[in-house]
């Protein structure tokens, strides 16, 4: 999701990356909650440099790169987000 990075799961972060601390299941189990709030659209706003799609993703009417945010399971990293 654009703008936020979310703990890696166990052995996803390779040596000597600057990984996200934190709880990778509860990270997870939080998205999951957030997505039950209605229809969840993305928007594609770019394309990485591992050729992966960024998109922009809300749950109804809440962005879910700024709740994994605030509610403290993702941080503000890659690109600025206005929330």
């Amino acid at each position: 999701m654009q703008g936020i990075d979310a703990p890696e799961m166990p052995g996803h972060c390779r040596p000597g990356r600057n990984c996200t601390a934190g709880d990778p299941w509860a990270s997870t189990a939080n998205l999951r909650r957030l997505t039950t709030s209605g229809p969840v659209t993305c928007r594609k706003t770019d394309i990485d440099r591992y050729g992966r799609t960024v998109a922009r993703c809300y749950a109804a009417d809440v962005d879910l790169s700024c709740e994994q945010v605030e509610d403290g399971f993702a941080v503000r990293r890659y690109s600025m987000i206005w929330c």
